[in-house]
């Protein structure tokens, strides 16, 4: 028999239970849609990040990086810094990226121009973008080497003294601390040797080269200084006058002659005229001179009479020899002077040394082109005063300087000597009479 009682309590019950169940899971389902509207809610945005000043800034390389204050919500998945040449770098432009977790960090930059200045600036990407700090800018240092200088021709030689310089063309990108010459009786001097110390910076600049031993071969090569190291210029020689060498004549400094003044050197046991002869009526180079017309004529290289000032005038031989063949003759020279013979000239280089290397030091030390190799050690001061061809063209001023001798070599030639810019030899030579050449003077 049924106990309806009892089934009713039960149906009761489940339904009871079912509400509950009911219940829990509209609440469940609330809590989770709930959850995902809040999770909807939040916002991803760019980071926050600045960047840092730059450091350890050497001639290629520099240190910078970035500091990300907020990463905007979202997850960091790169960074570093770009920079550029330009204003507002990006990363279309020159990027170092950093994959350290740190929100603060460097990256080294290498490989840079040197003394350039360059723009820089952090960044950081997560899922919303890509964030740029500030601009910054940094330069990096100049390339620093050694400084340029070239040495100067060596003027005003004495027994015990010289005067040389040079002139400091690049100051290697440091300053030039410290200039100077210095000189030894071994090639290339170094500062350990013998040095003056003329003063700093770019430049030109004079030395004084004294204490030195008569009659004595010397090196000398000016210097600069800067932070990077000493660099010399190039090497130039001279060799100082003994007693009686490369002073004045005894007794006769200079003579007048034809109302120009013309100074003496003696060399060895012979006394010269230290300028080459300048006396004359002069006349076009497409003439030639006549000794027989009763006065004396010259050349001026390019028909310009201030080329005589500077190199004496140009003479042909029979006007220079004044009509005579003669070899010693006075010629056009003062009395008691005479135009050298070919063996008086051979006395001369012979004394300085040889013909191979007489020729540097019988230049003078202005005038030449490219210095012309010389040092005028001997005070001989020889100019290039070029020559004048048979039809009136002049030629060589600057590179070469040709002086007569008395002895001809037959009727139409003579002996000469010739000195070139390009090295130290003097040349012995014959040629037509009719050039026209320079003329120096010795003592009888």
């Amino acid at each position: 028999m049924l106990n309806l009682s009892s089934i009713d309590i039960k149906r009761t019950s489940m339904k009871q239970f079912g509400c509950k169940v009911l219940v829990i899971f509209i609440l469940l389902f609330l809590l989770v849609n709930c959850k995902k509207k809040e999770e909807n809610q939040i916002q991803i945005t760019v980071p926050a990040v600045t960047t840092q000043t730059p450091a350890d800034i050497t001639t290629t390389s520099a240190t910078v990086g970035g500091n990300i204050s907020n990463n905007g919500g979202g997850s960091i998945f790169q960074k570093g810094v770009c920079y550029s040449f330009n204003q507002n770098p990006s990363i279309s432009d020159s990027v170092i990226y950093d994959h350290d977790v740190k929100i603060n960090y460097t990256c080294k930059l290498s490989g840079l121009i040197p003394n350039t200045l360059y723009y820089v600036k952090a960044f950081a990407i997560n899922n919303a973008g890509i964030a740029y700090g500030n601009q910054v800018t940094f330069t990096t240092l100049k390339q620093i080497g050694f400084p340029t200088v070239i040495t100067f021709s060596i003027t005003g030689i004495t027994q015990d003294s010289a005067t040389s310089g040079g002139d400091v063309t690049n100051d290697g990108g440091a300053t030039v601390t410290a200039r100077g010459v210095c000189w030894s009786i071994s090639q290339l001097p170094t500062i350990s040797n013998n040095h003056t110390t003329d003063g700093s910076d770019t430049g030109s600049f004079a030395s004084k080269i004294s204490r030195l031993s008569m009659k004595t071969s010397y090196y000398v090569r000016a210097y600069a200084t800067n932070s990077f190291g000493t660099s010399y210029g190039n090497q130039v020689s001279f060799i100082t006058s003994d007693s009686s060498s490369g002073q004045p004549c005894p007794g006769l400094p200079s003579i007048t002659y034809e109302e120009k003044t013309y100074h003496t050197i003696l060399i060895g046991t012979q006394c010269w005229l230290k300028e080459n002869l300048n006396v004359g009526i002069r006349i076009n180079g497409i003439q030639n001179q006549d000794p027989a017309n009763g006065q004396k004529e010259k050349y001026c290289y390019g028909d310009v009479e201030s080329n005589c000032d500077t190199y004496g005038g140009l003479y042909q031989w029979d006007e220079m020899m004044q009509g005579s063949s003669t070899s010693g003759i006075q010629g056009i020279c003062p009395t008691g002077w005479h135009v050298p013979t070919d063996a008086e000239w051979t006395m001369l280089t012979t004394y300085l040394g040889g013909e191979n290397v007489a020729g540097g030091k019988m230049k003078s030390n202005a005038g030449w082109y490219n210095g012309g190799n010389s040092s005028n050690s001997s005070g001989f001061s020889a100019v290039p005063g070029g020559l004048r061809y048979y039809d009136g063209r002049f030629a060589h001023m600057g590179d070469y300087g040709y002086l007569w001798s008395s002895q001809d070599h037959d009727t139409t030639n003579a002996w000469y000597r010739v000195l070139s810019y390009a090295d130290t030899k003097v040349s012995r030579d014959f040629d037509k009479k009719v050039l026209g050449f320079s003329v120096r003077c010795i003592k009888d």
